[in-house]
């Protein structure tokens, strides 16, 4: 989500510098068009273009052997690759888990139902939404709320815990929620007794904020909770490898409780970000 994201946020800024033009002595003639498919077209434009950096073919063509499937420790020192090319068991000596994580869902009554966007899906939106609920206040649901109201799109931020990047220091996080309710956002902190349900014009939410009822209407819901690490099918039990709904256990070292197997990226790290992924994964080829 790192390139599409940042795609998105240069759009919205652009957009949202025209609209005030005036201030630095340009004078935008009024009618100007916006076209929200053309700008979320030139972030998947962008996102094609890096697109080999991560292929199969990259890593073919640098010597590695690839196997695409699902793949599960079957012994102590084994991987068994189960495939539309067929079922392969790949020893080793060692091996690192580095099958990341993904978006994670909270257990609010009527979500499944009423249907919603995460980061791993809102980058194909080809329509504004002009109503959006953003779940989840920290950095993904904070840029993206800023992205979508920038565009145009009337944004409610619910965040249960009070304020705003709750993991951030607290001046930092209350300069970006200024800014926010600035822009437009509506910041319902504090959320309380969350439900969702579907309703003849979009998507119904109820929600508690600092003992105040709301009840909006939305036409979609993204969710930005955070991220599930992916442990399940792996075999972990089998093989001595501790995890639990963090992710896989690891030492400083980045050494699993399995001493041959190591952990790298978003399985194992609280900090669940591309540059800091890149970083474990230099000290598991190092240890």
């Amino acid at each position: 989500g790192c390139v599409p994201s940042k795609g998105m946020i240069r759009a919205a800024r652009a957009w949202a510098d025209l609209r005030k033009a005036e201030e630095f002595g340009l004078h935008v003639p009024p009618g100007v068009k916006y076209d929200f498919g053309a700008a979320m077209a030139r972030m998947r434009t962008l996102r094609a273009r890096i697109s080999h950096n991560a292929s199969a073919q990259r890593y073919t063509s640098l010597g590695v052997d690839v196997f695409i499937g699902n793949a599960r420790f079957s012994e102590g020192d084994a991987v068994a690759v189960e495939g539309a090319a067929g079922n392969r068991t790949l020893p080793f000596v060692k091996a690192a888990i580095c099958t990341g994580a993904r978006a994670a869902v909270p257990p609010i009554s009527g979500l499944q139902e009423a249907g919603y966007l995460t980061n791993e899906t809102v980058f194909s939106l080809t329509e504004l939404p002009p109503r959006l609920a953003v779940i989840g206040a920290g950095p993904i649901g904070c840029e993206l709320a800023q992205s979508f109201a920038r565009f145009g799109s009337q944004v409610y931020l619910i965040e249960a815990l009070h304020g705003i990047m709750p993991n951030e220091d607290r001046d930092a996080a209350q300069i970006v929620e200024q800014q926010l309710v600035k822009e437009g956002v509506q910041l319902l902190c504090c959320g309380k007794d969350l439900k969702v349900n579907k309703a003849d014009d979009g998507k119904r939410l109820l929600v508690d904020s600092h003992g105040q009822q709301y009840d909006v209407v939305v036409d979609e819901i993204l969710v930005g909770v955070g991220r599930a690490p992916n442990v399940e099918g792996l075999g972990l039990e089998a093989i001595g490898v501790e995890f639990d709904k963090n992710g896989v256990k690891v030492n400083g070292r980045l050494q699993t409780s399995n001493p041959r197997i190591f952990a790298a990226g978003d399985v194992c790290s609280r900090y669940k970000f591309t540059h800091a992924a890149d970083a474990m994964a230099q000290i598991v080829i190092q240890n």
